[in-house]
């Protein structure tokens, strides 16, 4: 458990395990404390990272925080990689993670060995999709003004797990979420990314999309979509709603496959060979 200051802000992190680098990038409100027992069964796959992004639980939160992009996230999380010496890294991103580990192997492709996308969200990739999003925003924002920044996170999680899964999270993880309102609002407030699909449509790398079957309908669409953009990714849908096990089966198999197939390189067998670039 540690601090690194990277690009103006101090990040808490977390390293478990030894091998591959694996980074764990996580959704909105959240943060290294969600990935739970996952960590371990990762761990036992690779080196594992896990950390809180800028404005979250452990992390430093800029002051005033009102405002923050998927372009400033990625910048943080390649320069984390950079300085722990972790690439390229195996990234696992989860909702708003999941689009800031598109914007980091767009824009940092040598960082990135392969892509785990839990139900990435790029909203802006249909327009009934980028609607339904924007109709969620003005809910957060109108909840948030009526009742303050909690409010306005309680209304978020309500439309984005459903009532019964917010309901059933634990007591320490509802907390974390509210107590990272502002980080909420000032990631909404940025705005979602838009892949570009001029880069992406080259895009040589193995990518697993993972949707979870009773998210809202959007998510999986837009998921279907960013399968089709990206060269050979596979797109599984699994039991349940938003918050994917990122220790999953169809995870662990992608991440198997990955490491055999990095043993089996005359680099690996060597002990040599350079991070991966473009």
């Amino acid at each position: 458990m540690s601090e690194l200051r990277v690009k103006g802000v101090s990040l808490y992190y977390e390293e478990h395990g030894e091998g591959t680098p694996i980074l764990c990038i996580h959704g909105t409100g959240s943060s290294a404390k969600v990935w739970g027992d996952a960590v371990q069964e990762l761990a036992s796959h690779g080196r594992t990272i896990v950390y809180d992004r800028r404005g979250c639980t452990r992390s430093e939160r800029p002051d005033p925080y009102e405002l923050t992009s998927v372009e400033e996230h990625a910048d943080d999380a390649a320069a984390l990689l950079q300085e722990l010496h972790a690439t390229p890294a195996i990234v696992i991103g989860r909702s708003y993670g999941g689009e800031i580990a598109v914007n980091l192997v767009e824009r940092y492709p040598g960082l990135v060995k392969a892509l785990v996308l839990l139900e990435p969200a790029i909203l802006t990739l249909t327009a009934e999709a980028h609607a339904w999003e924007a109709a969620l925003v003005d809910n957060v924002f109108l909840a948030a003004k009526a009742g303050g920044p909690e409010a306005g996170a309680d209304c978020f999680y309500r439309e984005v797990l459903g009532d019964k899964d917010w309901s059933r999270l634990p007591d320490d993880l509802r907390s974390m979420v509210l107590d990272n309102a502002p980080a909420i609002l000032a990631e909404l407030k940025g705005g979602s990314s838009r892949p570009d699909e001029g880069i992406i449509t080259q895009l040589r790398k193995p990518v697993l999309v993972v949707s979870g079957a009773t998210s809202p309908a959007p998510f999986r669409a837009v998921d279907e979509v960013l399968a089709d953009l990206i060269p050979g990714s596979v797109h599984e849908i699994v039991e349940g709603g938003h918050l994917i096990d990122p220790a999953g089966p169809k995870v662990l198999a992608f991440l198997d496959e990955q490491l055999r197939a990095k043993a089996a390189s005359p680099a690996s067998a060597e002990g040599a060979g350079a991070p991966e670039t473009e």
